[in-house]
């Protein structure tokens, strides 16, 4: 593969030297060969030109469920790494939600093997319990020599607080990632939105975000009992968010994530019982979504996700009450991030954290691998079906005006573009 992107603004925040300068890059054989001014195109050049044309290395997703094996009908892996690299996104991290569940190192051979082709990297997550069902440990050490990059019952919280206990212990043998999903079911009861007056206005039984909080408490308290290597998916409170910057300031080696649309809406958006709003965990106040953002701006929260998650028509298309919860995320997360942060803000949070999970960090250098995402941050567009490239089609972000365009990315020497 061999590319010449030219006038291109890099954005880079640790890269002094490029970081929002225009330059040309080329590209031979996937290694970025030279970086400057007007650059001349060899022979076998592809010269690759756009409006406003914006640079940064390519971008990581560490929470992203597809279908293969089980559901593929949702979405395979092959389309879903497409889908990805479209959308800005050279690494994602696939969440263990599949039929069957990934619970030992075949599963995750199978994945890894089915991913190899695509230009978007996919490192899977393995399920912290057998059968992700909450009773016994799964086959944690060989999940890992197998390439597993952490563990994770997928929305499924770990009612046995001992059970954590051991994994988190366990674990240290290996420098292994624990993730643990914050909900007390026996908080939440039969709740499917957060608890608060929409609920009450709309007749929704409602969750409350003690459910949540209560289980970060824990999780925290264990951690700092056992030590060990913690992540907590998706946090969706304000309260959450103090508690994690509480348990930083100890020391405690945790991490956390937000997914985006919970950053982007509150429940508010309830009010119409689209179903597309039904999520996991639901949206909340506009408080939350305001400390959530600043928890992101100041380091509390180490991840924005889109927690995409394809989900059959007839899933969704039914009584609030009896639909599935999950939205896709991929396609519409740079337009949606790119109206809450600046610019370099947002390319941090779209470029950072790979250590967390020892993926490699891409570098925009010469004599480093080209793994770039290409992007205008500029034209406001309404986000419709048609910009929806999953096999699924159930975003929560349809009707909403978004900013900013994906070209697409270069990595593993394909340009998906």
């Amino acid at each position: 593969m061999n590319i010449l992107i030219k006038k291109a603004q890099i954005v880079d925040p640790s890269n002094k030297e490029y970081h929002l300068k225009k330059h040309d890059i080329l590209i031979k054989d996937g290694i970025i060969a030279e970086i400057g001014t007007n650059i001349q195109a060899g022979e076998n050049i592809e010269i690759l030109e756009r409006d406003n044309l914006h640079v940064s290395t390519g971008w990581f997703d560490s929470s992203v469920s597809f279908g293969e094996p089980g559901y593929e009908e949702r979405e395979t892996i092959k389309h879903g790494l497409f889908v990805a690299a479209k959308s800005g996104y050279t690494d994602i991290v696939l969440n263990p939600n599949t039929n069957p569940i990934p619970d030992s190192s075949s599963d995750i051979v199978f994945l890894k093997n089915a991913a190899k082709e695509s230009a978007t990297s996919l490192y899977p997550l393995g399920a912290l319990t057998v059968g992700a069902e909450g009773e016994a440990l799964a086959e944690l050490y060989d999940m890992k020599n197998a390439g597993a990059v952490g563990f994770y019952d997928y929305k499924h919280p770990l009612k046995n607080a001992n059970l954590l206990k051991i994994a988190l212990q366990y674990n240290q043998n290996f420098n292994g990632l624990v993730h643990s999903f914050p909900l007390d079911k026996q908080i939440s009861g039969k709740g499917i939105v957060s608890e608060g007056e929409m609920s009450t206005k709309l007749g929704l039984k409602g969750i409350p975000h003690l459910a949540e909080e209560l289980f970060i408490a824990r999780d925290l308290y264990i951690l700092e009992y056992t030590g060990g290597k913690l992540h907590i998916p998706t946090i969706s409170t304000a309260k959450g968010v103090k508690l994690i910057a509480e348990a930083k300031k100890k020391g405690l080696d945790v991490s956390c994530s937000v997914a985006i649309h919970n950053l982007y809406f509150t429940d508010a958006s309830l009010e119409g019982f689209d179903s597309h709003f039904k999520l996991m965990p639901p949206l909340r106040t506009k408080e939350d979504s305001k400390a959530l953002i600043a928890g992101l701006k100041d380091g509390t929260i180490d991840y924005v996700t889109t927690d995409h998650r394809p989900m059959d028509i007839e899933l969704k298309r039914v009584e609030f009450d009896n639909a599935e919860d999950g939205t896709l995320g991929l396609e519409s997360a740079f337009g949606v991030l790119n109206q809450l942060f600046d610019l370099e803000t947002l390319i941090s949070l779209l470029t950072k954290g790979r250590e967390r999970y020892g993926i490699p960090t891409p570098k925009l250098q010469v004599g480093e691998t080209a793994t770039l995402t290409l992007f205008n941050p500029e034209p406001e567009f309404t986000f419709d079906t048609e910009n929806i490239l999953s096999a699924s089609k159930n975003s929560c972000f349809i009707g909403s005006t978004l900013k900013g365009k994906v070209y697409g990315s270069i990595a593993k020497k394909q340009l998906i573009y």
